[in-house]
């Protein structure tokens, strides 16, 4: 009886070792763990849901998607984040204290990955899923994130253009133009770098090109973007400042919106690209009727009180925000996906974005989104 109860607790623990070994993520196509060894039995399933902050609008909408989330799902879920997003170490000790609640799941917006492969490989090791949201978890150890929940920038960028071709006086201006006498729309974008940003300013030169017709679009300013046609009657200027400074946003915003050809629309691909055209404006109001910059059709991305105020007042014609409640719930979502086995069908899932203008920014599904 003896040897026969040794051979049982072998075969355990060498089944519990195996299980510890599990990775912690599916890659897309492949299984992930069937449920963590962290779940409460016959309980609901613990998510630690780690931001890069807390005190910002954005995060507490983030925040909001993630509690209806596991209320639908299922679930429960604690949500954490540094003061500030330079607070690499607070985010740090954040996510040590989360696994030592042993939670289910961990859904993670990593400030510095360099700083928490440590805690990726150990979630990788003892099967504990990591699902990155936001910006997500950039250059992870390959096995460690089972996907990631965040917007799809060109295509959010994308419908910043399409609602700029359904304002009748810039599409007039369009067909109206012609190679000798071409019109010209500026794009402030704040780096050439960031994955964000350049999808921001891609996304929103690839649909208006599409939408416009690529034999009239020529593309210049920047050797990234660049697209000569020497036939273009639509000329698109991409300015990026030599630092993202918000003087040097100012400055680039000035000189695309006071150069010698002065566009019949600006866009911002940015909280900051956006903030260089307010300041450029006062604050928006020099595109109003009868201000320096009246005719010029301006469009932002994000939000921010002075962007709101600009958008309210119908002095930006309108701007693209992120959707960071459906960041929060899809978050919930994948993770609860990964517990249940369910193999990632995206590396990345797509939470969306909204257009808004003054018609729209105090509608309900909008207001939350409009973040300060």
């Amino acid at each position: 009886m003896k040897k026969a109860v040794k051979r049982m607790t072998a075969v355990l623990a060498a089944g519990l070792m195996v299980f510890g070994m599990t990775a912690c993520g599916a890659q897309p196509g492949q299984s992930a763990p069937a449920k963590s060894a962290a779940a409460p039995a016959g309980g609901k399933p613990y998510i630690a849901i780690i931001s890069k902050g807390f005190q910002h609008q954005f995060w507490q909408v983030v925040k909001k998607g993630a509690d209806q989330a596991a209320a639908d799902l299922g679930c429960t879920v604690t949500f954490e984040g540094p003061p500030s997003e330079s607070d690499i170490q607070i985010q740090v000790d954040e996510l040590k204290a989360a696994l030592d609640k042993k939670p289910a799941a961990i859904c993670l917006a990593a400030l510095d990955t360099e700083s928490v492969k440590d805690q990726l490989m150990a979630c990788k090791n003892n099967g504990v899923p990591v699902v990155g949201f936001d910006s997500g978890v950039p250059n992870a150890p390959a096995g460690t994130i089972y996907a990631t929940a965040s917007t799809d920038n060109h295509a959010a960028a994308a419908l910043a253009a399409d609602n700029l071709m359904k304002n009748a006086d810039f599409t007039a201006k369009v067909t109206a133009a012609t190679a000798s006498a071409p019109v010209y729309v500026g794009v402030l974008s704040q780096d050439a770098t960031s994955e964000s940003i350049t999808g921001r300013t891609q996304g929103f030169i690839d649909e208006l090109t599409k939408l416009i017709g690529a034999d009239k679009v020529d593309v210049s300013g920047h050797d990234k973007y660049a697209k000569p046609n020497p036939n273009a009657s639509v000329r698109i200027v991409v300015n990026i400042p030599a630092t993202t400074s918000a003087a040097d946003l100012k400055s680039g915003a000035e000189a695309l919106l006071t150069g010698a050809n002065k566009p019949i629309a600006i866009y911002g691909s940015n909280e900051g690209a956006a903030g260089g055209i307010l300041a450029a404006s006062n604050d928006g109001q020099d595109f109003a009727a009868g201000g320096k910059f009246a005719g010029i059709v301006a469009i932002g991305f994000d939000a921010g009180k002075t962007q709101k105020v600009a958008v309210t007042n119908g002095w930006f014609y309108g701007s693209i925000t992120q959707d960071p409640y459906q960041i929060g719930y899809k978050a919930v979502a994948l993770a609860m996906d990964a517990l249940s086995g369910k193999p990632a069908a995206s590396p990345v899932v797509d939470t969306g974005a909204k257009w808004y203008n003054k018609n729209n920014i105090t509608d309900p599904m909008i207001n939350d989104l409009v973040y300060d």
